[in-house]
């Protein structure tokens, strides 16, 4: 639904800016093709924060209460950024990755697990 001003000149004030975060990004995780996370986590990260740390701390946090969630190959992950498949540089920080403020990170395994399998989600 469209919305009209009512004055021509008027324009809102964003209140999700990156400068209003002290710092810090936010950041969407979403893992595709999931049937207990059906919706992305949105968290604040440090735009130096290296990627390896959202795979090895900050995905543990979030997603290791899955029953599959152990069993996951990270190599064989495949990584969307705003929609692009991508492949992320593990040693490099976030902002080096291209990762800016609100982007929403996706992560896709190759196979369900078995906890997935019995809920009927395929890849």
């Amino acid at each position: 639904m469209s919305v009209r001003a009512i004055t021509p000149d008027y324009h809102g004030d964003f209140k999700d800016t990156e400068d209003k975060y002290h710092g810090q990004r936010l950041l969407g995780l979403s893992w595709d093709h999931n049937g207990l996370y059906t919706n992305p986590f949105c968290i604040p990260v440090a735009p130096d924060m290296p990627f390896a740390a959202v795979v090895d701390q900050v995905l543990p946090k979030l997603f290791g209460p899955h029953p599959d969630f152990a069993a996951i190959d990270w190599s064989k992950v495949t990584w969307s950024r705003g929609g692009e498949v991508f492949a992320p540089d593990r040693t490099k920080s976030l902002d080096e990755n291209g990762i800016t403020h609100k982007t929403l990170l996706r992560f896709a395994v190759p196979t369900p697990g078995p906890f997935a399998r019995s809920l009927g989600v395929a890849a």
